[in-house]
């Protein structure tokens, strides 16, 4: 029997929003009121903390600094750093049912090659980066972050994929901690505009192609 997963997009989201919809649809999957899902949105400028130890220290501008320029600073569940969302950044939460594959480092690694598979089909290629999470380009580039969690065998959080976002708004954090790279945009490696709309659909299509292969 295949494996369903509806695909949901619920637009531009702030992200203590989202964040409450994605925990409805976690309690909602765990009780079987609803199926698996794919949920795409592009969160309102925010940065977002994880729970790795002192994430907030690779936080650099004040929360002044960040409010004048309309960023908002959130705490998360996710794992992980610091990170920052905003529009141009596609960012996918899946709500799996994980049950059948008891196992969250291959739950990564499948996400990870979603992404993948999605940059190659731009004619990018990129990497897991040893010791470090998310998506590379030349090992030195970040273009994917991810941070997950689960409870009670149901995934929630996913990836952010960054298309076309203001890059400015990552010079005030240190993105993942990272201190020996950088990060970049589909739109920076391949010059040239590229539409949100279409890298939504390849994403799904790679999602599905992995996900439905391994329920």
């Amino acid at each position: 029997m295949t494996r369903y997963i509806e695909l949901i997009d619920w637009g531009t989201t702030q992200y203590e929003e989202a964040f409450d919809r994605q925990k409805a649809r976690v309690d909602a999957r765990r009780r079987n009121l609803c199926g698996d899902a794919l949920i795409f949105t592009e969160h309102r400028p925010v940065y977002t903390m994880g729970r790795r130890k002192d994430a907030v220290q690779n936080l650099i501008w004040s929360h002044q600094q960040c409010a004048e320029r309309g960023i908002s600073v959130s705490q998360s569940n996710r794992g992980g750093d610091i990170t920052y969302h905003g529009p141009g950044q596609i960012v996918a939460y899946p709500i799996l049912l994980l049950h059948h594959k008891k196992d969250l480092h291959a739950y990564l690694r499948d996400l990870e090659e979603v992404v993948i598979r999605t940059l190659g089909s731009y004619g990018l290629s990129s990497a897991r980066r040893e010791g470090k999470t998310g998506i590379w380009i030349d090992q030195q580039r970040k273009i994917c972050a991810i941070g997950v969690a689960v409870r009670s065998w149901v995934s929630y959080h996913g990836f952010a994929i960054n298309v076309c976002p203001d890059m400015s708004h990552f010079s005030g954090i240190l993105p993942c901690g990272i201190s020996d790279g950088t990060v970049t945009s589909l739109e920076a490696e391949l010059g040239r505009a590229v539409n949100i709309a279409e890298v939504k659909e390849r994403l799904a299509v790679e999602f599905r192609r992995i996900f439905t292969n391994n329920p």
